[in-house]
């Protein structure tokens, strides 16, 4: 089997957050977790994510940051670019966890909680 890397992108006291990586270490999964609070939101990595999945998605508008926001602040988030502001100095807006899942030199992106599509990545991986 050839190995796989997969990093887990959150905050460690996301209910969603902690529900992922306890899937991946029920499944004998080695991860990475990558900490937003502390480590912010990695400003290289977000065009690949809106390309897997689109800014809408990422940006979590049920969330309470969102909420929290002023509506002029709400309002100017139209576009990847606004968006992607917006989650740099706003990490806790990003819809949680992104998982990025690379093997063999190719990298699948999710975006929520998605057993069923890393169910699917992992089967493949062992295949591999």
């Amino acid at each position: 089997m050839t190995t796989s890397l997969i990093t887990v992108y959150g905050i460690p006291n996301c209910d969603t957050v902690k529900k992922s990586r306890a899937w991946f270490t029920e499944q004998g999964v080695e991860h990475q977790f990558h900490d937003f609070k502390k480590q912010g939101v990695p400003p290289d990595r977000i065009p690949e994510w809106m390309a897997a999945a689109g800014w809408q998605k990422l940006v979590n508008r049920q969330g309470t940051t969102w909420r929290k926001l002023d509506a002029e602040t709400q309002a100017a988030v139209t576009d990847e670019a606004s968006a992607s502001a917006l989650m740099q100095v706003q990490p806790s807006v990003v819809k949680r966890p992104v998982v990025e899942w690379t093997h063999q030199g190719k990298t699948a992106i999710s975006v929520g909680f998605a057993p069923e599509q890393w169910q699917i990545w992992l089967d493949s991986s062992r295949k591999a």
